[in-house]
């Protein structure tokens, strides 16, 4: 066969396989919905990534074994050095240069879209998350409850609305992950970490802990609430309400036996 020949086989393979590649890359379904404006982002720099490591992952994999078809060693040949050649100064110019200028727009691009993830809005809601061996709880600060602070086991946040979830650990290190929302946290020991998300699709969606931390890691879940604006404050209401009612019959309770 001929060289020309040859190459337009392999030409034609990789561009069967790149096409394969992104079909696949698209057609599977790899993560869950998309329930926040910062997944719909994360998403788009996924699939971009992608885009971009195929056709390399391909162009390498095809000389490599381009190079195995047609310069394999023959037999008889065992003893036989490689011919003495000097290396194309263009040649290591340009392959040096295009990986380095991709590898800059990629980085730019994920910079940018965690810029994007991470800026603050114009309005926002105060969330704060507690992690311990091996279960979540939420604090509603009065910005939000409209009155006494709330500290509830369960996670409610209103769609559309950005919410700045403030993290701290009582004990190890956990990790604070909501897959649909594509966004994780460390919750370190001592310290506060951040991180904020837009629900962007009404649902109940899970939280996970992401670290191991101890033997009860695989049960540390809760469930994050995406509702509208009216049913997140008719649930802050309630919940404000039965506290306040449960501390009033302890106070009574508390008095009749004194």
């Amino acid at each position: 066969m001929s060289r020309q020949r040859s190459l337009g086989i392999a030409f034609a393979l990789a561009v069967i396989a790149v096409a394969i590649g992104v079909v696949l890359s698209y057609s599977i379904h790899w993560f869950p919905v998309q329930a926040s404006v910062q997944a719909k982002n994360t998403d788009r720099l996924y699939h971009v990534l992608v885009l971009a490591s195929i056709p390399i992952f391909v162009i390498v994999v095809t000389v490599i074994l381009y190079s195995i078809w047609q310069f394999h060693m023959k037999p008889g040949e065992e003893l036989k050095d490689g011919p003495p050649i000097h290396g194309n100064t263009r040649l290591e110019v340009f392959w040096t240069a295009i990986p380095t200028v991709l590898l800059l727009g990629l980085v730019s691009y994920s910079f940018v879209v965690l810029h994007e993830n991470e800026k603050k809005p114009a309005r926002e809601i105060q969330i704060g998350v507690t992690g311990q061996q091996f279960a979540w709880t939420y604090q509603y600060p009065p910005s939000v409850t409209g009155g006494a602070p709330l500290n509830s086991t369960k996670l409610y946040v209103p769609k559309g609305e950005s919410v700045n979830f403030g993290m701290h650990s009582k004990d190890v290190i956990h990790a604070f992950w909501i897959p649909a929302f594509r966004l994780q946290e460390d919750v370190v020991p001592g310290i506060t970490t951040h991180y904020r998300a837009t629900a962007v699709r009404l649902g109940n969606y899970p939280v996970v802990c992401n670290l191991l931390c101890g033997l009860g890691h695989s049960l540390m879940r809760s469930t994050v609430h995406v509702v509208t604006e009216a049913q997140f404050q008719a649930w802050i209401k309630s919940q404000v309400t039965a506290g306040s009612s449960t501390a009033a019959a302890g106070s009574t309770s508390s008095g009749a036996t004194g």
